[in-house]
Protein backbone atom coordinates (compact mmCIF):
# COMPACT_ATOMS: atom_id res chain seq x y z
CA UNK A 1 0.00 0.00 0.00
CA UNK A 2 1.49 3.36 -1.01
CA UNK A 3 1.71 6.69 0.80
CA UNK A 4 -1.72 7.70 -0.49
CA UNK A 5 -3.61 5.55 1.97
CA UNK A 6 -1.18 3.88 4.30
CA UNK A 7 2.28 2.48 3.70
CA UNK A 8 2.33 1.29 7.28
CA UNK A 9 6.03 0.80 7.88
CA UNK A 10 7.80 0.40 11.24
CA UNK A 11 8.54 3.61 13.04
CA UNK A 12 11.59 5.31 11.61
CA UNK A 13 13.51 7.74 13.71
CA UNK A 14 12.77 6.15 17.09
CA UNK A 15 14.13 2.88 18.33
CA UNK A 16 11.41 0.26 18.47
CA UNK A 17 7.88 0.33 17.18
CA UNK A 18 4.83 1.02 19.27
CA UNK A 19 3.97 -2.66 19.62
CA UNK A 20 7.49 -3.57 20.81
CA UNK A 21 7.57 -1.12 23.70
CA UNK A 22 6.09 -2.07 27.11
CA UNK A 23 2.71 -0.51 27.86
CA UNK A 24 4.11 1.17 30.99
CA UNK A 25 6.85 2.86 28.95
CA UNK A 26 4.36 4.04 26.35
CA UNK A 27 2.14 5.50 29.05
CA UNK A 28 5.10 7.33 30.55
CA UNK A 29 5.98 8.68 27.09
CA UNK A 30 2.41 9.87 26.58
CA UNK A 31 2.39 11.56 29.98
CA UNK A 32 5.55 13.47 29.06
CA UNK A 33 4.24 14.43 25.60
CA UNK A 34 1.00 15.67 27.18
CA UNK A 35 3.07 17.64 29.71
CA UNK A 36 5.03 19.21 26.83
CA UNK A 37 1.78 20.19 25.14
CA UNK A 38 0.67 21.70 28.46
CA UNK A 39 3.85 23.82 28.51
CA UNK A 40 3.33 24.90 24.90
CA UNK A 41 -0.30 25.95 25.38
CA UNK A 42 0.35 27.46 28.82
CA UNK A 43 2.93 29.81 27.34
CA UNK A 44 0.44 31.17 24.80
CA UNK A 45 -1.63 32.99 27.43
CA UNK A 46 0.57 33.19 30.53
CA UNK A 47 2.24 36.41 29.31
CA UNK A 48 -0.99 38.28 28.49
CA UNK A 49 -1.88 39.08 32.08
CA UNK A 50 1.63 40.38 32.77
CA UNK A 51 1.76 42.74 29.75
CA UNK A 52 0.79 45.95 31.61
CA UNK A 53 3.55 45.45 34.22
CA UNK A 54 6.09 44.51 31.53
CA UNK A 55 5.25 47.66 29.60
CA UNK A 56 5.59 49.91 32.65
CA UNK A 57 8.75 48.31 34.03
CA UNK A 58 10.72 48.12 30.77
CA UNK A 59 9.48 51.37 29.24
CA UNK A 60 7.48 50.07 26.30
CA UNK A 61 5.38 52.48 24.30
CA UNK A 62 1.76 51.64 23.60
CA UNK A 63 2.59 50.66 20.02
CA UNK A 64 5.60 48.46 20.79
CA UNK A 65 4.20 46.46 23.73
CA UNK A 66 2.22 44.26 21.34
CA UNK A 67 5.53 42.83 20.07
CA UNK A 68 5.93 40.88 23.30
CA UNK A 69 3.08 38.78 21.90
CA UNK A 70 3.64 39.26 18.17
CA UNK A 71 7.32 38.22 18.22
CA UNK A 72 6.32 34.81 19.56
CA UNK A 73 3.43 34.42 17.11
CA UNK A 74 5.38 35.47 14.02
CA UNK A 75 8.43 33.27 14.61
CA UNK A 76 6.44 30.29 15.80
CA UNK A 77 4.22 30.41 12.72
CA UNK A 78 7.17 30.90 10.39
CA UNK A 79 9.32 28.01 11.64
CA UNK A 80 6.67 25.28 12.07
CA UNK A 81 7.22 23.54 8.74
CA UNK A 82 10.99 23.61 9.20
CA UNK A 83 10.54 22.23 12.71
CA UNK A 84 8.38 19.40 11.42
CA UNK A 85 10.87 18.31 8.77
CA UNK A 86 13.76 18.64 11.19
CA UNK A 87 12.02 16.10 13.44
CA UNK A 88 11.86 13.68 10.49
CA UNK A 89 15.49 14.07 9.44
CA UNK A 90 17.37 14.87 12.66
CA UNK A 91 15.36 12.77 15.11
CA UNK A 92 12.24 13.28 17.18
CA UNK A 93 13.88 13.11 20.59
CA UNK A 94 16.73 15.41 19.56
CA UNK A 95 14.29 18.06 18.33
CA UNK A 96 12.03 17.57 21.35
CA UNK A 97 14.92 18.19 23.75
CA UNK A 98 16.35 21.04 21.66
CA UNK A 99 12.96 22.77 21.59
CA UNK A 100 12.59 22.52 25.36
CA UNK A 101 16.14 23.80 25.82
CA UNK A 102 15.32 26.85 23.66
CA UNK A 103 12.20 27.39 25.76
CA UNK A 104 14.18 27.24 29.00
CA UNK A 105 17.05 29.47 27.82
CA UNK A 106 14.83 32.11 26.20
CA UNK A 107 12.51 32.14 29.22
CA UNK A 108 15.48 32.74 31.52
CA UNK A 109 16.61 35.67 29.37
CA UNK A 110 13.04 36.97 29.22
CA UNK A 111 12.71 36.95 32.99
CA UNK A 112 16.02 38.78 33.36
CA UNK A 113 15.30 41.25 30.52
CA UNK A 114 16.39 44.85 31.12
CA UNK A 115 15.06 46.45 27.93
CA UNK A 116 12.24 46.07 25.38
CA UNK A 117 14.63 44.74 22.74
CA UNK A 118 15.90 41.94 24.98
CA UNK A 119 12.46 40.65 25.93
CA UNK A 120 11.22 40.82 22.33
CA UNK A 121 14.27 38.83 21.18
CA UNK A 122 13.65 36.30 23.95
CA UNK A 123 10.03 35.92 22.86
CA UNK A 124 11.14 35.39 19.25
CA UNK A 125 13.42 32.54 20.35
CA UNK A 126 10.57 31.15 22.43
CA UNK A 127 8.50 31.17 19.26
CA UNK A 128 11.16 29.15 17.43
CA UNK A 129 11.20 26.74 20.36
CA UNK A 130 7.44 26.38 20.06
CA UNK A 131 7.76 25.77 16.31
CA UNK A 132 10.16 22.90 17.01
CA UNK A 133 8.24 21.53 20.00
CA UNK A 134 4.70 21.28 18.62
CA UNK A 135 5.41 19.13 15.51
CA UNK A 136 8.03 17.04 17.34
CA UNK A 137 5.52 16.24 20.09
CA UNK A 138 2.73 15.44 17.66
CA UNK A 139 5.07 13.40 15.45
CA UNK A 140 6.21 11.34 18.45
CA UNK A 141 2.60 10.51 19.31
CA UNK A 142 1.91 9.45 15.72
CA UNK A 143 5.03 7.29 15.62
CA UNK A 144 4.87 5.72 19.07
CA UNK A 145 1.17 4.82 18.97
CA UNK A 146 -0.31 2.61 16.27
CA UNK A 147 -2.90 4.17 13.97
CA UNK A 148 -6.40 3.40 15.19
CA UNK A 149 -7.71 3.01 18.74
CA UNK A 150 -4.30 3.40 20.42
CA UNK A 151 -3.38 6.61 18.61
CA UNK A 152 -6.89 8.04 19.01
CA UNK A 153 -6.65 7.66 22.78
CA UNK A 154 -3.17 9.20 22.85
CA UNK A 155 -4.32 12.20 20.79
CA UNK A 156 -7.29 12.68 23.14
CA UNK A 157 -4.97 12.83 26.16
CA UNK A 158 -2.61 15.19 24.31
CA UNK A 159 -5.50 17.42 23.23
CA UNK A 160 -6.95 17.52 26.74
CA UNK A 161 -3.60 18.65 28.10
CA UNK A 162 -3.49 21.46 25.54
CA UNK A 163 -6.98 22.65 26.47
CA UNK A 164 -6.02 22.63 30.13
CA UNK A 165 -2.89 24.66 29.43
CA UNK A 166 -4.79 27.37 27.57
CA UNK A 167 -7.01 27.98 30.58
CA UNK A 168 -4.27 27.60 33.17
CA UNK A 169 -2.25 30.22 31.29
CA UNK A 170 -4.56 33.02 32.39
CA UNK A 171 -4.86 31.68 35.94
CA UNK A 172 -1.15 31.02 36.40
CA UNK A 173 -0.22 34.31 34.77
CA UNK A 174 -2.53 36.27 37.07
CA UNK A 175 -1.36 34.48 40.20
CA UNK A 176 2.37 34.71 39.45
CA UNK A 177 2.22 38.36 38.38
CA UNK A 178 0.31 39.37 41.52
CA UNK A 179 2.49 37.31 43.86
CA UNK A 180 6.00 37.56 42.39
CA UNK A 181 5.97 40.12 39.57
CA UNK A 182 6.05 39.72 35.80
CA UNK A 183 9.49 37.95 35.55
CA UNK A 184 7.93 34.91 37.24
CA UNK A 185 5.76 34.15 34.18
CA UNK A 186 9.03 33.52 32.31
CA UNK A 187 10.92 31.76 35.08
CA UNK A 188 8.18 29.16 35.48
CA UNK A 189 8.99 27.91 31.97
CA UNK A 190 12.60 27.30 32.99
CA UNK A 191 11.44 24.92 35.71
CA UNK A 192 8.82 23.14 33.61
CA UNK A 193 11.04 22.75 30.54
CA UNK A 194 13.93 21.52 32.70
CA UNK A 195 11.76 18.79 34.20
CA UNK A 196 10.58 17.73 30.74
CA UNK A 197 14.14 17.58 29.37
CA UNK A 198 15.30 15.27 32.16
CA UNK A 199 12.23 13.07 31.72
CA UNK A 200 12.75 12.87 27.95
CA UNK A 201 16.03 11.00 28.31
CA UNK A 202 14.29 8.45 30.52
CA UNK A 203 11.02 7.77 28.68
CA UNK A 204 11.40 8.87 25.03
CA UNK A 205 13.17 6.21 22.93
CA UNK A 206 16.46 7.11 21.31
CA UNK A 207 16.48 8.26 17.72
CA UNK A 208 17.39 5.29 15.58
CA UNK A 209 20.22 5.76 13.04
CA UNK A 210 18.86 5.95 9.52
CA UNK A 211 19.94 3.32 7.05
CA UNK A 212 19.76 5.77 4.16
CA UNK A 213 21.40 9.16 3.99
CA UNK A 214 19.02 12.02 3.27
CA UNK A 215 20.05 15.60 2.63
CA UNK A 216 18.40 18.58 4.24
CA UNK A 217 16.68 20.77 1.65
CA UNK A 218 18.43 24.03 2.53
CA UNK A 219 16.98 26.17 -0.31
CA UNK A 220 13.49 24.91 0.51
CA UNK A 221 14.00 25.48 4.22
CA UNK A 222 15.22 29.06 3.72
CA UNK A 223 12.47 30.08 1.31
CA UNK A 224 9.54 28.53 3.21
CA UNK A 225 10.73 29.75 6.60
CA UNK A 226 11.31 33.31 5.39
CA UNK A 227 8.11 33.30 3.35
CA UNK A 228 5.95 31.86 6.14
CA UNK A 229 7.45 34.23 8.71
CA UNK A 230 6.71 37.24 6.51
CA UNK A 231 3.19 35.96 5.81
CA UNK A 232 2.40 35.57 9.51
CA UNK A 233 3.93 39.00 10.17
CA UNK A 234 1.58 40.53 7.57
CA UNK A 235 -1.46 38.79 9.01
CA UNK A 236 -0.62 39.66 12.61
CA UNK A 237 0.53 43.26 12.11
CA UNK A 238 -1.67 44.25 9.16
CA UNK A 239 -4.62 45.35 11.31
CA UNK A 240 -2.29 47.37 13.57
CA UNK A 241 -0.08 49.06 10.95
CA UNK A 242 -2.72 49.33 8.22
CA UNK A 243 -2.99 47.03 5.20
CA UNK A 244 -1.76 49.80 2.87
CA UNK A 245 1.34 50.62 4.92
CA UNK A 246 4.70 50.24 3.19
CA UNK A 247 6.07 47.57 5.55
CA UNK A 248 2.96 45.39 5.19
CA UNK A 249 2.78 45.75 1.40
CA UNK A 250 6.49 44.96 0.92
CA UNK A 251 6.34 42.03 3.33
CA UNK A 252 3.27 40.60 1.59
CA UNK A 253 4.96 40.81 -1.81
CA UNK A 254 8.15 39.17 -0.53
CA UNK A 255 6.14 36.44 1.19
CA UNK A 256 4.31 35.64 -2.05
CA UNK A 257 7.55 35.54 -4.06
CA UNK A 258 9.33 33.32 -1.53
CA UNK A 259 6.43 30.87 -1.20
CA UNK A 260 6.11 30.55 -4.99
CA UNK A 261 9.87 30.00 -5.18
CA UNK A 262 9.54 27.35 -2.46
CA UNK A 263 6.91 25.49 -4.49
CA UNK A 264 9.19 25.53 -7.55
CA UNK A 265 12.15 24.27 -5.51
CA UNK A 266 10.10 21.46 -3.98
CA UNK A 267 8.79 20.32 -7.36
CA UNK A 268 12.37 19.94 -8.65
CA UNK A 269 14.17 18.74 -5.52
CA UNK A 270 15.32 15.11 -5.26
CA UNK A 271 14.88 15.19 -1.48
CA UNK A 272 12.33 17.96 -0.81
CA UNK A 273 11.55 19.55 2.53
CA UNK A 274 7.83 18.98 1.83
CA UNK A 275 7.31 16.04 -0.56
CA UNK A 276 4.62 16.81 -3.12
CA UNK A 277 3.28 13.25 -2.80
CA UNK A 278 1.77 14.25 0.55
CA UNK A 279 -0.81 16.31 -1.32
CA UNK A 280 -2.26 13.06 -2.70
CA UNK A 281 -3.27 11.99 0.82
CA UNK A 282 -6.96 12.91 1.20
CA UNK A 283 -6.83 12.56 4.98
CA UNK A 284 -3.87 14.91 5.33
CA UNK A 285 -5.28 17.57 2.99
CA UNK A 286 -8.65 17.47 4.72
CA UNK A 287 -6.93 17.55 8.12
CA UNK A 288 -4.76 20.59 7.40
CA UNK A 289 -7.70 22.42 5.80
CA UNK A 290 -9.80 21.77 8.88
CA UNK A 291 -7.02 22.99 11.18
CA UNK A 292 -7.10 26.25 9.19
CA UNK A 293 -10.87 26.55 9.56
CA UNK A 294 -10.81 25.46 13.20
CA UNK A 295 -8.38 28.17 14.28
CA UNK A 296 -9.95 30.81 12.05
CA UNK A 297 -13.26 30.23 13.83
CA UNK A 298 -13.11 28.39 17.16
CA UNK A 299 -9.54 29.60 17.74
CA UNK A 300 -10.70 33.24 17.72
CA UNK A 301 -13.31 32.72 20.45
CA UNK A 302 -10.97 33.18 23.48
CA UNK A 303 -10.09 36.69 22.30
CA UNK A 304 -13.72 37.80 22.10
CA UNK A 305 -14.64 35.99 25.30
CA UNK A 306 -11.79 37.75 27.12
CA UNK A 307 -12.86 41.17 25.79
CA UNK A 308 -16.48 40.48 26.75
CA UNK A 309 -15.60 39.31 30.25
CA UNK A 310 -13.32 42.25 31.02
CA UNK A 311 -14.77 45.21 29.07
CA UNK A 312 -18.47 44.36 29.21
CA UNK A 313 -18.90 42.34 32.40
CA UNK A 314 -16.04 44.15 34.20
CA UNK A 315 -14.12 41.04 35.28
CA UNK A 316 -10.59 41.31 36.67
CA UNK A 317 -7.85 39.25 34.96
CA UNK A 318 -8.10 36.62 37.70
CA UNK A 319 -11.90 36.46 37.39
CA UNK A 320 -11.47 36.13 33.64
CA UNK A 321 -9.15 33.18 34.14
CA UNK A 322 -11.69 31.54 36.44
CA UNK A 323 -14.44 32.16 33.88
CA UNK A 324 -12.43 30.13 31.37
CA UNK A 325 -12.57 27.05 33.61
CA UNK A 326 -16.01 26.19 32.19
CA UNK A 327 -14.97 26.04 28.51
CA UNK A 328 -11.68 24.38 29.50
CA UNK A 329 -13.46 21.48 31.20
CA UNK A 330 -15.91 21.28 28.30
CA UNK A 331 -13.13 21.16 25.68
CA UNK A 332 -11.15 18.57 27.65
CA UNK A 333 -14.31 16.47 27.93
CA UNK A 334 -14.90 16.87 24.21
CA UNK A 335 -11.43 15.52 23.38
CA UNK A 336 -12.24 12.30 25.25
CA UNK A 337 -15.62 12.02 23.54
CA UNK A 338 -13.89 12.63 20.20
CA UNK A 339 -11.57 9.67 20.75
CA UNK A 340 -14.50 7.35 21.43
CA UNK A 341 -16.49 8.64 18.46
CA UNK A 342 -13.53 8.37 16.08
CA UNK A 343 -12.90 4.79 17.14
CA UNK A 344 -16.54 3.80 16.75
CA UNK A 345 -17.82 5.91 13.86
CA UNK A 346 -14.64 6.84 11.89
CA UNK A 347 -12.98 10.22 11.55
CA UNK A 348 -15.36 11.68 8.97
CA UNK A 349 -18.47 11.28 11.08
CA UNK A 350 -16.66 12.43 14.19
CA UNK A 351 -15.65 15.69 12.49
CA UNK A 352 -19.23 16.23 11.33
CA UNK A 353 -20.58 15.69 14.84
CA UNK A 354 -17.97 17.94 16.45
CA UNK A 355 -18.52 20.82 14.06
CA UNK A 356 -22.31 20.67 14.26
CA UNK A 357 -22.22 20.62 18.08
CA UNK A 358 -19.60 23.38 18.17
CA UNK A 359 -21.51 25.61 15.74
CA UNK A 360 -24.75 25.20 17.72
CA UNK A 361 -23.00 26.02 21.01
CA UNK A 362 -21.18 29.05 19.58
CA UNK A 363 -24.42 30.45 18.13
CA UNK A 364 -26.09 29.82 21.51
CA UNK A 365 -23.56 32.14 23.21
CA UNK A 366 -24.60 35.14 21.11
CA UNK A 367 -28.00 35.91 22.72
CA UNK A 368 -26.34 36.10 26.15
CA UNK A 369 -23.55 38.42 24.98
CA UNK A 370 -25.33 41.67 25.73
CA UNK A 371 -24.29 44.61 27.88
CA UNK A 372 -26.85 44.02 30.65
CA UNK A 373 -26.38 40.25 30.91
CA UNK A 374 -24.29 38.19 33.30
CA UNK A 375 -21.80 35.34 32.98
CA UNK A 376 -24.43 32.64 33.48
CA UNK A 377 -26.24 33.79 30.33
CA UNK A 378 -23.49 32.38 28.08
CA UNK A 379 -22.51 29.32 30.17
CA UNK A 380 -24.78 26.86 28.27
CA UNK A 381 -23.26 27.98 24.98
CA UNK A 382 -19.74 27.80 26.44
CA UNK A 383 -20.31 24.19 27.47
CA UNK A 384 -21.86 23.02 24.19
CA UNK A 385 -19.35 24.91 22.06
CA UNK A 386 -16.45 23.58 24.15
CA UNK A 387 -17.55 19.98 23.76
CA UNK A 388 -17.84 20.44 20.00
CA UNK A 389 -14.40 22.05 19.84
CA UNK A 390 -12.86 19.17 21.79
CA UNK A 391 -14.42 16.55 19.53
CA UNK A 392 -13.25 18.39 16.41
CA UNK A 393 -9.74 18.99 17.81
CA UNK A 394 -9.10 15.29 18.39
CA UNK A 395 -10.62 14.18 15.09
CA UNK A 396 -8.76 16.71 12.92
CA UNK A 397 -5.37 15.54 14.20
CA UNK A 398 -6.38 11.92 13.61
CA UNK A 399 -7.26 12.86 10.03
CA UNK A 400 -3.99 14.73 9.49
CA UNK A 401 -1.93 11.73 10.63
CA UNK A 402 -3.88 8.98 8.85
CA UNK A 403 -2.12 7.25 5.98
CA UNK A 404 1.11 9.24 6.45
CA UNK A 405 4.33 7.24 6.30
CA UNK A 406 6.35 7.33 9.52
CA UNK A 407 9.24 9.11 7.79
CA UNK A 408 6.88 11.97 6.91
CA UNK A 409 5.00 12.36 10.21
CA UNK A 410 7.08 15.34 11.26
CA UNK A 411 6.53 17.36 8.10
CA UNK A 412 2.83 16.38 8.07
CA UNK A 413 2.55 17.70 11.63
CA UNK A 414 4.40 20.84 10.56
CA UNK A 415 2.03 21.38 7.64
CA UNK A 416 -1.03 21.00 9.85
CA UNK A 417 0.31 23.26 12.59
CA UNK A 418 1.35 25.90 10.04
CA UNK A 419 -2.19 26.11 8.64
CA UNK A 420 -3.35 26.21 12.26
CA UNK A 421 -1.37 29.40 12.92
CA UNK A 422 -2.16 31.05 9.58
CA UNK A 423 -5.86 30.26 10.01
CA UNK A 424 -5.87 31.83 13.45
CA UNK A 425 -4.17 35.00 12.21
CA UNK A 426 -6.55 35.40 9.25
CA UNK A 427 -9.69 34.52 11.19
CA UNK A 428 -8.86 36.75 14.15
CA UNK A 429 -7.92 39.73 11.98
CA UNK A 430 -11.14 39.40 9.95
CA UNK A 431 -13.45 38.97 12.93
CA UNK A 432 -11.84 41.81 14.90
CA UNK A 433 -12.19 44.18 11.93
CA UNK A 434 -15.89 43.35 11.61
CA UNK A 435 -16.65 43.33 15.34
CA UNK A 436 -14.87 46.65 16.00
CA UNK A 437 -16.24 48.50 12.98
CA UNK A 438 -18.60 50.66 15.06
CA UNK A 439 -16.66 51.42 18.24
CA UNK A 440 -14.49 54.36 17.14
CA UNK A 441 -15.18 57.49 19.15
CA UNK A 442 -17.44 55.77 21.70
CA UNK A 443 -16.98 55.77 25.47
CA UNK A 444 -18.72 54.66 28.65
CA UNK A 445 -21.95 52.68 28.32
CA UNK A 446 -22.10 53.29 24.58
CA UNK A 447 -18.72 51.61 24.19
CA UNK A 448 -19.80 48.65 26.35
CA UNK A 449 -22.92 48.18 24.25
CA UNK A 450 -20.94 48.42 21.00
CA UNK A 451 -18.38 45.87 22.24
CA UNK A 452 -21.19 43.50 23.24
CA UNK A 453 -22.84 43.92 19.83
CA UNK A 454 -19.54 43.23 18.10
CA UNK A 455 -19.02 40.13 20.23
CA UNK A 456 -22.45 38.85 19.21
CA UNK A 457 -21.60 39.33 15.55
CA UNK A 458 -18.28 37.50 16.04
CA UNK A 459 -20.04 34.55 17.67
CA UNK A 460 -22.58 34.25 14.85
CA UNK A 461 -19.90 34.57 12.15
CA UNK A 462 -17.77 31.95 13.91
CA UNK A 463 -20.70 29.52 13.96
CA UNK A 464 -21.30 30.16 10.25
CA UNK A 465 -17.61 29.73 9.42
CA UNK A 466 -17.49 26.34 11.14
CA UNK A 467 -20.05 25.08 8.62
CA UNK A 468 -17.39 25.35 5.88
CA UNK A 469 -15.51 22.69 7.80
CA UNK A 470 -18.49 20.38 7.31
CA UNK A 471 -18.02 20.54 3.55
CA UNK A 472 -14.33 19.67 3.88
CA UNK A 473 -15.14 16.76 6.19
CA UNK A 474 -17.45 15.30 3.56
CA UNK A 475 -14.41 14.76 1.30
CA UNK A 476 -13.11 12.09 3.67
CA UNK A 477 -14.09 8.45 3.07
CA UNK A 478 -16.75 6.99 5.33
CA UNK A 479 -14.29 4.35 6.50
CA UNK A 480 -10.65 5.01 7.34
CA UNK A 481 -8.84 2.55 5.06
CA UNK A 482 -5.45 3.06 6.71
CA UNK A 483 -6.84 2.16 10.14
CA UNK A 484 -8.30 -1.08 8.80
CA UNK A 485 -5.01 -1.86 7.09
CA UNK A 486 -2.97 -1.20 10.21
CA UNK A 487 -5.21 -3.38 12.30
CA UNK A 488 -5.01 -6.21 9.77
CA UNK A 489 -1.23 -5.93 9.69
Amino acid sequence: MDTLEGKMAPAAGVSGTANQRPIGTRRASLALLAFAQLIYSLDIYVVFVALPEIGTDLGFSGQTLQWVVSAYTVFCGGFLLLGGRAADLLGNRRMFVLALALYAASSLVGGLAWSPGVIIAARAVQGIGGALLFPATLSLINRLFAEGLERNRALAVWGGAGATGLTLGSLVGGFLTNAFGWPSVFFVNVLLAGIAILAAFAVIPRDRPRQERRSFDIPGAVTVTAGATLLVYVLVQGPEYGWNSTSIAVSAALAAILLVLFAIIEARSKDPLMPMRLFRNRHLIAGITITFIFMGTFGALPYFQTVFFQKVLGFTPLQTGLAFLVPCVAIATGTQIGERLATRFATRNTLLIGMIVGAIGTAAMAPGAVADSGYLAIVPGLVISGIGQGITWTAMWIAAASGVHNDDQGVASGMASTTLNVGNAIGLATLIAIANAGINGLAGDQLRIAIADGTQIAFYLTAAGVLFGLLVSLTLPRKTTSVIASQAA
